[in-house]
């Protein structure tokens, strides 16, 4: 995920078209379990990040909270120009405005990301439905990580995200800010993962710090202690029951839920969805943001659901990030968006009757 990396995707833009990803392996059937869908919860990291607050805010009614893990504030990437010059030139350049300025700081002069703004823009949203209400999502729980050592996602740009949740009339009571650790770019755990100032395949870090237990303490509260070794169901699922022409919206066959013991026959156990970064999808990394980050041992003991949507590497989007710039189209903020209208499709098979089946 390092920013050569990201500056060659800006060049395989320019001559490319999207095309249908090349297959994986098909999955089972997602279940119908009976989960709470009013206690959605998501996260994600770098792009997955972005993705998660996109989410958030167009499907506002059902989440409660969200972690937004080295990522900036939500429609940073959305130029100016987006409503009228829709198209592949958009997505360009909003592809040079998120790598720049919602990235790296480089247009900070220019007075790029401006949280204000960006909260107006939500309104216009919400004002024509394509998102849900702002109100809904002024009650939500919010956890923001950066690390000291992050040069993929300044910490700068995660404070904008910050900044763009009070704009929208999130509290500071209801934010949890952690920008001391001497973390790279990835996500943190207490002891799994690389050297905790990488920035490296498979983007997890070891800095003696639970993550995925600090955000969903403060999003959900206080809950019972973590498990050493989770007891549930990991399934490999058939994306393409969500979205016709998977590859074309670059998402991947298949991807993973995990449901907790006791959650399958109607408990009304919660969901969280957990967005994976950029080049950090089961293709690239194997199971690791599946069982090395932490969910699992919390969702254990706690009665959740834990989602990962896959995004594959097409050659429109080569680091396999999930959409925060266009690249699937000029809607991809809304509730319209293919990636978000297939991970709502997915979070309403959970929350269905069993008896449905």
């Amino acid at each position: 995920m390092s920013l050569a990396s990201l500056i060659r995707l800006l060049t395989v833009l320019l001559g490319s078209t999207l095309l249908a990803a090349c297959g994986e392996q098909d999955g089972d059937r997602l279940p119908e379990v009976g989960a709470r869908i009013d206690q959605t919860s998501v996260s994600g990291v770098s792009a997955g990040a972005y993705m998660a607050g996109q989410f958030q805010l167009a499907h506002g009614r059902d989440v409660i909270g969200a972690g937004i893990i080295a990522g900036g504030p939500w429609g940073c990437a959305e130029s100016l120009y987006a409503d009228v010059m829709p198209g592949p030139g958009t997505a360009f350049i909003n592809l040079s405005r998120a790598m720049n300025g919602c990235m790296l700081n480089a247009l900070q002069a220019w007075g790029i990301p401006d949280p204000q703004w960006l909260a107006k823009r939500a309104n216009q949203l919400a004002a024509k439905d394509r998102i849900d209400p702002i109100d809904a999502a002024r009650r939500d729980r919010v956890y923001l990580f950066t690390g000291r050592e992050d040069r993929t996602v300044v910490p700068a740009i995660v404070a904008a995200a910050r900044d763009f949740y009070r704009a929208i009339g999130i509290g500071d009571d209801q934010i949890m800010f952690v920008h001391d650790l001497p973390a790279g770019h990835g996500f943190v755990t207490e002891d799994a993962g690389l050297a905790c100032d990488a920035t490296a395949s498979p983007y997890i870090v070891d800095c003696d710090y639970d993550m995925a237990g600090a955000l969903l303490r403060h999003i959900y509260g206080p809950l019972e202690p973590r498990t050493e070794k989770p007891a549930g169901e990991v399934i490999t699922f058939d994306q393409g029951e969500f979205l016709d022409g998977l590859g074309s919206h670059g998402m991947a066959d298949t991807g993973t839920v995990y449901i907790a013991p006791g959650c399958r026959d109607g408990a009304g156990c919660r969901v969280h969805i957990a967005f994976h970064g950029c080049n950090q999808n089961t293709a690239a990394v194997g199971d690791a943001f599946i069982t090395e980050t932490g969910f699992l041992n919390w969702a254990d003991s706690n009665r959740l659901i834990v989602l990962f949507p896959q995004v594959s590497s097409t050659p429109a989007n080569p680091q396999a990030c999930w959409d925060w710039w266009g690249y699937t189209g000029p809607q991809f903020l809304t509730r319209d968006a293919p990636q978000i209208v297939a991970v709502r499709r997915m979070l309403l098979r959970l929350a269905a009757s069993p008896s449905m089946i």
